[in-house]
């Protein structure tokens, strides 16, 4: 398999070589790193990737899965192209940014005000922030196997075993008010909290570095009724599900409200962006005009706003908005899961295909797949071959991570992915 995947890449093999010079890991995110080096994308169209060694890649990963119109989709290119002539940007107010926050609150009823950053990290740590401020309590809660950005107080419980640090640098004092949760288990967090001021639980409904679980809507309800019993703000942590499950996210995909989502991703057209939005009553701490210091909640950055970044996701989103192109994806995800499942199955290789909607992951496991801990327990080496051996053959995950779909994915791209994974499940 490497074989044949270095005889391919000299191109790519060499500019990692200079890589390793002037960024650590050779990477510019630890994640986008596997063995033996990875490949270098040169252009990008549609559902696919082409490599500088003129390779081309049909691509599931999707710029971390953004790209849900696929790449360089010919609307948003031109809508950008005419926004470039009138200023990359402004730092100061525009419409476009006014424009986007209505068509999120069009979509999403629950985002009555909006709020915009650089990235999801930004928008999770802003939201949390929001929570303490709103509730005037400092512990929060987030659940295992969550994956919210690299802020401090979120960045813990990540990976199996959870009571090890995710990174050198943390602090105790940044984390000591942070409560790690059982994933789909309402019994374990009315346990866990029991006795406990909470100013929020953030949830991702469907883990993205967990492995691609999704939350039961039976467990969403229950944690809801929970939140309200309790005076604790929900967080929908949609940076990954937002305008993915459904034009109204994981919200309208469960039928369950949160107080605070969070966006990012697919908000931002294949651009820079995240978002935390709610009720008017929750966002208004933000308002200067309302609150003195210190009782409004700080926001802000050079960049939030960017009018290329509102441009590409006004763009994206009005083509999501009636449901559709959603809808169909969501049917394609199912297939594939089904079908994955299947072809592993009849090649006697015990298997859990898991995910909601466009995304999609496969567990090499016997044991059904709820939490995080199962994900941990499941054959990663085996997921690691799998992944490498799709990329060998021209189908790209990024290793181990959870695949997603685009609008421009045609059925020989899917074909392509059952073919290359029947002949992986011989091999084995």
């Amino acid at each position: 398999m490497f074989e044949k995947y270095i005889s391919k890449t000299a191109k790519s093999r060499a500019l990692y070589e200079r890589a390793k010079k002037v960024l650590p890991t050779g990477v510019s995110y630890s994640i986008r790193y596997f063995e033996p080096y990875p490949f270098y994308t040169v252009k990008a169209k549609g559902s696919k990737l082409y490599d500088v060694d003129g390779n081309e890649y049909v691509d599931f990963w999707l710029g971390h899965t953004v790209l849900i119109l696929g790449h360089s989709h010919p609307a948003i290119i031109k809508a950008v192209k005419e926004q470039l002539e009138n200023g990359t940007h402004y730092g100061t107010s525009h419409e476009l940014e006014i424009a986007l926050a209505e068509q999120v609150r069009k979509m999403v009823p629950t985002a009555e005000m909006t709020r915009f950053a650089n990235s999801g990290t930004e928008a999770n740590m802003y939201a949390t922030r929001l929570a303490r401020a709103y509730t005037g309590r400092s512990k929060i809660a987030k659940f295992e196997g969550g994956w919210h950005g690299g802020y401090d107080a979120l960045h813990v419980g990540v990976k199996h075993p959870f009571d090890l640090p995710e990174s050198a640098g943390l602090t105790a004092g940044a984390t000591q008010d942070t409560i790690l949760l059982p994933f789909n288990d309402l019994e374990g967090v009315q346990k866990r909290l029991k006795n406990k001021e909470i100013a929020s639980i953030i949830i991702e409904p469907v883990l993205g570095a967990g492995g691609g679980i999704s939350a039961e809507k039976e467990f969403l309800n229950g944690l809801r009724e929970y939140c309200n019993k309790k005076g604790i703000l929900l967080i929908f942590d949609e940076v990954i599900t937002g305008f993915r499950l459904a034009p109204g996210g994981a919200e309208q995909y469960f039928s369950v409200k949160a107080d605070i989502t969070v966006f990012g991703k697919i908000l931002g057209g294949g651009f820079p962006v995240g978002a935390f939005c709610g009720r008017a009553e929750v966002m208004e701490r933000l308002d200067t005009r309302m609150y003195e210091r210190p009782h409004y909640a700080f926001h802000g950055g050079t960049f939030t706003g960017n009018p290329i970044s509102m441009t590409a996701g006004l763009t994206t989103l009005k083509l999501l908005e009636d449901g559709n192109l959603i809808n169909e994806l969501n049917k394609i995800g199912q297939k594939i899961r089904e079908q994955l499942r299947k072809v592993f199955e009849a090649k006697g290789v015990d298997v859990q295909t898991i995910g909601a909607g466009s995304l999609f992951s496969v567990q090499f496991t016997k044991e059904e797949v709820k939490d995080v801990t199962a994900v941990f327990r499941a054959d990663k080496k085996k997921l690691l071959d799998y992944h490498l051996a799709l990329i060998a053959n021209g189908v790209f995950f990024l290793p181990t991570h959870t695949g997603a779909l685009s609008t421009t994915h045609t059925k020989e791209d899917v074909e392509k992915l059952f073919a290359e994974t029947e002949k992986y499940a011989k091999s084995l």
